[in-house]
């Protein structure tokens, strides 16, 4: 069974949108949408296992141009 994430994730002031667009497009995001609160953008990441969504988030995802923090939340079945 794949493990499935919400990735909260946190901009620079105007990059939510440019950032949406990037991480939308990695291999295992299944979508990326910019909202609004205290996070910019939340997008949902589906990954074999565990490990392989936290090597996906750290070696992917955080090397986006204009994120600044991410949380990653696992979805608990």
């Amino acid at each position: 069974m794949a493990v499935s994430a919400y990735i909260l994730i946190q901009t620079e002031v105007g990059k939510a949108a440019q950032v949406a667009e990037a991480v939308a497009q990695i291999s295992g995001i299944t979508s990326a949408e910019g909202v609004t609160g205290s996070y910019d953008v939340i997008a949902r990441a589906e990954a074999e296992a565990v490990d392989d969504l936290g090597k996906m988030v750290v070696s992917r995802v955080q090397l986006v141009e204009g994120i600044t923090r991410t949380v990653t939340c696992p979805v608990v079945h």
